[in-house]
């Protein structure tokens, strides 16, 4: 096996008996005939599980809806090409040539389900408690960050339906800048949302994953703007206002008539009428 192997099998943290196994999971089928799709197909089985595991414990009063919701944004197809990049995957693919040119080792469908080879291959390697303990370590740094009340929603959803809700427009992203060499870029996303004038920048090793990092910033400068009360206007001072015939008999300086109830059950006028003589 060569050092390049050697260095994925570190940062997987586990050894392979077997080498040709890890060969074939990182093989394409633009390749070889002999590729990664039937240990892609057995490993998205092993990590379904794995992660469903991993959600039954740590979430012991969510039910099978949450749960499941929770899973499928965990094992869906950029979570695991998020977790290809910090494992610089892409260095270590075999792809035809044809593939290689048009950029397969960036697409996140290939990285994807390369992962899923690779848990495959460590299953057969090994046995299913090996394969989970190696998807559990790669899933540490994400199972911290879920929030059971968001059910699984991302950072770009969760902003979306924040600005929608207030019926403000959508978030704007725009790549500002990348690095590093074609096969582990680093990309610089700003996303601005002008109406509360907020202009952040997400950096990651995919464009998504920088659009990912740019809303969660900004969603949490939104929230923080919310927080703020804003300030009141002073409270003007009331002023009594006279029914309309009380206010004129008060200017031509009579005073008002008694029209209680009282005054007129009693028979008595209250103005007393002339005497005749």
């Amino acid at each position: 096996m060569n050092l390049s192997l050697n260095t994925l099998e570190t940062k997987l943290d586990y050894q392979f008996k077997n080498a040709a196994l890890l060969e074939q999971a990182l093989t394409h089928r633009s390749h070889s005939a002999k590729h990664n799709e039937r240990l892609e197909f057995l490993g998205d089985s092993v990590l379904n599980c794995s992660v469903a595991t991993l959600l039954y414990e740590r979430f012991s009063r969510i039910d099978e809806g949450d749960l499941s919701r929770l899973r499928a944004n965990l094992v869906k197809q950029a979570s695991l090409a998020e977790i290809a990049q910090r494992l610089d995957l892409s260095r270590y693919l075999r792809l035809g040539e044809g593939e290689l040119k048009s950029g397969g080792f960036r697409r996140p469908s290939i990285l994807a389900d390369t992962v899923e080879a690779i848990f495959g291959a460590i299953f057969i390697d090994s046995n299913f408690e090996t394969a989970g303990k190696v998807i559990a370590r790669l899933y540490q740094p994400v199972m911290e960050t879920v929030d059971p009340k968001t059910l699984g929603k991302d950072a770009k959803t969760l902003l979306q339906e924040y600005l929608q809700g207030r019926k403000l427009a959508l978030p704007i992203y725009t790549v500002v800048a990348t690095h590093g060499a074609a096969h582990s870029q680093e990309f610089e996303v700003e996303c601005s949302i002008p109406k509360l004038e907020v202009q952040v920048v997400g950096t990651g090793g995919s464009r998504r994953a920088a659009e990912q990092e740019g809303a969660k910033r900004a969603l949490e400068a939104a929230l923080a703007i919310n927080a703020v009360p804003p300030k009141r206007a002073p409270r003007a001072r009331k002023t009594a206002q006279l029914s309309l015939p009380v206010a004129v008999v008060q200017a031509a300086g009579m005073a008002p008539a008694d029209t209680s109830p009282d005054s007129s059950a009693s028979g008595v006028s209250p103005v007393a009428s002339p005497s005749k003589s």
